[in-house]
């Protein structure tokens, strides 16, 4: 009986969630007047990129009067700073940042995956460095941009080789900044991700000692104002049937999806197609992601990255993604 009654709860909620609203009616009545995204300049949201570029999200809204604001942010950390301040409802980034961000007590959700990318992290040294491996940092300058995804991925990167975070000299540097500080010798060694890693790569400047393979998988996350979510459950789910078109588009036509993507991430459309390889762009959240997820807490939380416990299930919001078919 309590199973019952605990089953007829849980359908009156995801009715009074996602009945059928016009644009913007929230479940009190008030209108939104825009919805605000926040994106990086990196290949890891081509398909977001895509249907930017393609004014589907505008086109839907039009008739609502819903006009959508895109923001651009060099990282996770930065995204998280214009949630706190209010400036935006929905946000990709990384899974670390995400964390931090639920951690320091936001009250946000994630609402999909938006990739994997292994291959999209790596740590890099001057191309003409003497070093070899990962083991021979101990006691150089190491460069991250600290509490984006990378930081995570250096740490595994030196506990699978040995070493300890404090074994090296940590350097906090934004992404923009790593290469100068790599190519005029001012960091020995430097966490990086694409497109950069293309880009300095292709320029000369660096060399890959590691990427991700069997160290992290890289998961990206699009995240969500809770309060804006419930509240405007259609703009939600909106943004996710944009995503998800997007993506069908790049894996029908990469070449095409490539020239919409390529001036988004400073990238050029050839050195896109080679990107695009490196990336696991399907959207959903599945058992291995939340497995991913739980790892990441919990190693952050033994590294005091985050002070607080999150609760990864109650994170996750798998209820807009059903509400667009997606299981």
């Amino acid at each position: 009986m309590k199973k019952f009654l605990n089953l007829i709860l849980l359908i009156g909620f995801m009715v009074m969630v996602f009945q059928p609203v016009g644009y913007g009616k929230e479940q009190r009545g008030s209108v939104a007047k825009e919805l605000r995204i926040a994106l990086q300049p990196i290949p890891f949201y081509a398909p977001l990129f895509i249907a930017k570029q393609q004014g589907w999200l505008e086109a839907e809204l039009k008739q609502a009067k819903i006009s959508v604001k895109w923001h651009s942010f060099l990282s996770g950390p930065a995204v998280n700073e214009a949630f706190a301040a209010g400036e935006i409802d929905i946000g990709l980034m990384g899974d670390t940042p995400a964390l931090i961000a639920r951690a320091s007590g936001q009250d946000l959700r994630i609402v999909s995956i938006t990739c994997s990318g292994p291959k999209a992290q790596a740590l890099a040294v001057p191309k003409n460095s003497t070093i070899k491996s990962v083991k021979e940092l101990k006691g150089k300058r190491v460069a991250v941009t600290k509490g984006t995804g990378v930081h995570h991925f250096l740490v595994l990167a030196f506990q699978k080789n040995g070493l300890k975070i404090n074994d090296v000299q940590l350097i906090n540097l934004q992404i923009e900044d790593i290469g100068a500080a790599l190519t005029s010798g001012n960091v020995d060694a430097g966490a990086i991700w694409k497109p950069y890693i293309t880009q300095w790569v292709e320029k000369g400047a660096i060399r890959i000692l590691t990427d991700g393979t069997g160290i992290k998988r890289g998961i990206s996350v699009i995240l969500v104002s809770n309060k804006f979510a419930v509240q405007h459950p259609a703009l939600v789910t909106a943004l996710l049937k944009a995503y998800q078109r997007g993506y069908e588009f790049l894996k029908a036509d990469p070449e095409r999806a490539a020239e919409l993507v390529a001036n988004e991430v400073n990238l050029t459309s050839k050195q896109l197609l080679q990107v695009f390889t490196k990336f696991d762009y399907r959207p959903g959240i599945s058992t291995a992601d939340i497995e991913d997820l739980k790892k990441s807490e919990e190693f952050m939380r033994a590294h005091k990255i985050i002070r607080s416990k999150v609760d990864v299930d109650a994170f996750v919001d798998r209820r807009y993604l059903q509400a667009i078919g997606n299981k």
